[in-house]
C-alpha cells in the first residue's frame, strides 16, 4: 500500500521527542526526563511541559520512532501508542481522580501540529473545565513542576506491566 505523506518538519530541525527518546533534555525543556511517565519498546510517554488551566499534568504520547504525523505512522508504532494513550487515560482516572479524560492529536499546521513528531495529547478532563473554552498557559512549566504528576501516574503503569 502506497502512503501519501504530507510533511512540514524544516530542513536541520532538531526534534524535542526524538531527544527526550533517546534520553536527553530539550533546551527549552530542561530536566524533561524527570517528567517521563513510561518508556517502552515503542512508544514513550511524559508530562507535557504545557499545561491548560484547568487541566494540569496532562500527557503527551509518541512513537520512540521519528514519524511527523498520521499520514507517516507505521501501524505497529500507531499501535503502540494508542495501547499506551489507552494505559495513560485509566492512570489518569486512577492517580489524579479526575471526572474523564479526553485525547487529541493534531496533522499540519491547519490542523495546529507545532512539533513535528507525531504525538497524542492525553488530557485530565473534569466536570466544568471548559477546556475547549481555554487557551493554554503561555509558559512552559519547569519539570520540577511536572515531576509530582509524573509520580502519581507511575505506580498505575507499573502494576499493568
Amino acid at each position: 500500500m502506497e502512503v501519501d505523506v504530507f510533511n512540514h518538519e524544516p530542513d536541520g530541525y532538531v526534534c524535542p521527542f526524538c531527544r527526550l527518546v533517546a534520553g536527553g533534555d530539550d533546551p527549552r525543556d530542561p530536566g524533561a526526563q524527570r517528567a517521563v511517565v513510561h518508556r517502552g519498546e515503542l512508544a514513550t510517554a511524559v508530562i507535557s511541559p504545557r499545561w491548560w488551566p484547568k487541566n494540569p499534568g496532562h500527557v503527551l504520547v509518541v512513537p520512540n520512532a521519528h514519524h511527523e504525523n498520521l499520514y507517516d505512522l507505521p501501524a505497529r508504532d500507531g499501535h503502540a501508542v494508542h495501547d499506551l494513550v489507552r494505559e495513560i487515560a485509566t492512570a489518569l482516572k486512577k492517580g489524579y481522580g479526575c471526572d474523564g479524560t479526553s485525547v487529541r492529536q493534531h496533522n499540519e499546521p491547519a490542523g495546529n501540529q507545532d512539533v513535528w513528531h507525531y504525538h497524542v495529547h492525553v488530557l485530565p478532563r473534569y466536570a466544568g473545565d471548559d477546556l475547549y473554552r481555554a487557551r493554554p498557559l503561555p509558559d512552559f512549566m519547569a519539570a520540577e513542576h511536572r515531576e509530582p504528576y509524573a509520580a502519581r501516574l507511575r505506580p498505575h503503569l507499573e502494576s499493568r506491566a
